[in-house]
C-alpha cells in the first residue's frame, strides 16, 4: 500500500487582493517504508507541501490519500485522530512542553490517545533506549542540548507508533554533529522500525540517508529520483 498518494494537489493563499499558489498541481506517490527527502528553495512550497500531506492544512484542491484513505472525505475530528495515530510529527523547533520532562514529553501524544499509565510509561523509556537518551528521562528541555531536544522530539512522534514520520527541517538548528545523529536516528527509524519517513531539508547530507529525493521548485514538483536534490540550475 502507498504511504502517499496525491494527485494534483494546489493550495492558494490569499493576501489583500493578492493570491499566491504554494502548491501547483502536485502528484506525488509515496510507498510505504520509503524515506523521501524534499529539496528546493526558500518559498518554493515545501513546508506547505509537508503541512497539507500531514493533515494540519486542507488543499484548495485536488486529493490525498494516506495510506489508502481519503481524506478530503474526513471530518476534522477525523483528521485529528488520523494525525495522533497514523503520522508523527518532527519540527524544526522541537516543540517540546517546557515544563515537562523528557520522559513526559514522550508520554504526552499517549495521554491524548487515553494509554494507560503503566503502558506509557514502558512505551517512553523504551523509546529513550531507542535515541539514547535515557539518562535525561527527568531533565525538561532547557536542561538538554539543541540535539537532544530533537531527539526527544523523534521518540515523541513515534509514541503513539505512527506509520509515518513527516519532518520539517529537523536538523535546521543543530550542528553538524548532532544533526549526524538525528540523520542516523531516522534511518533508524525508518530501516529497522519500517516507519515512513518524509523529510523537508536544506541540508543536502540528508539525501545520502535517504532512498529518494524530490525537487519542489515554485510550487511543482521537477525533479524526483535516488539523487534528487535542489540545485540553482532548477531555477
Amino acid at each position: 500500500m502507498k504511504a502517499i498518494e496525491t494527485r494534483n494537489l494546489r493550495k492558494l493563499y490569499k493576501s489583500g487582493e493578492i493570491e499566491v499558489e504554494a502548491l501547483s498541481g502536485v502528484n506525488l506517490d509515496v510507498e510505504s517504508g520509503d524515506f523521501l527527502l524534499v529539496s528546493g528553495p526558500s518559498g518554493s512550497g515545501k513546508t506547505t507541501l509537508l503541512n497539507v500531506l500531514g493533515c494540519l492544512d486542507r488543499p484548495t484542491s485536488g486529493s490525498i490519500k494516506i495510506f489508502g484513505t481519503d481524506t478530503s472525505a474526513l471530518s476534522d475530528d477525523d483528521l485529528s485522530d488520523l494525525r495522533l495515530h497514523t503520522i508523527g510529527f518532527v519540527f524544526q523547533s522541537y516543540n517540546l512542553i517546557p515544563t515537562l520532562t523528557a520522559e513526559e514529553n514522550i508520554e504526552f501524544p499517549m495521554v491524548l490517545s487515553s494509554t494507560e499509565q503503566a503502558t506509557r510509561v514502558e512505551k517512553a523509556r523504551e523509546l529513550l533506549r531507542l535515541v539514547d537518551l535515557e539518562r535525561r528521562a527527568n531533565n525538561k528541555p532547557d536542561q538538554l542540548s539543541g540535539g537532544e531536544q530533537q531527539r526527544i522530539a523523534v521518540a515523541r512522534a513515534l509514541a503513539n507508533g505512527p506509520k509515518m514520520i513527516l519532518a520539517d527541517e529537523p536538523t535546521g538548528n543543530l550542528d553538524s554533529q548532532s544533526s549526524g545523529k538525528v540523520f542516523e536516528l531516522l534511518r533508524k527509524v525508518n530501516g529497522e522500525l519500517g516507519v515512513t519517513v518524509v523529510a523537508v531539508s536544506h541540508d543536502l547530507n540528508f539525501l545520502r540517508h535517504c532512498k529518494r529525493g524530490v525537487v519542489i521548485v515554485d510550487g511543482r514538483i521537477v525533479d524526483d529520483g535516488p539523487t534528487a536534490k535542489w540545485s540553482r540550475n532548477h531555477s
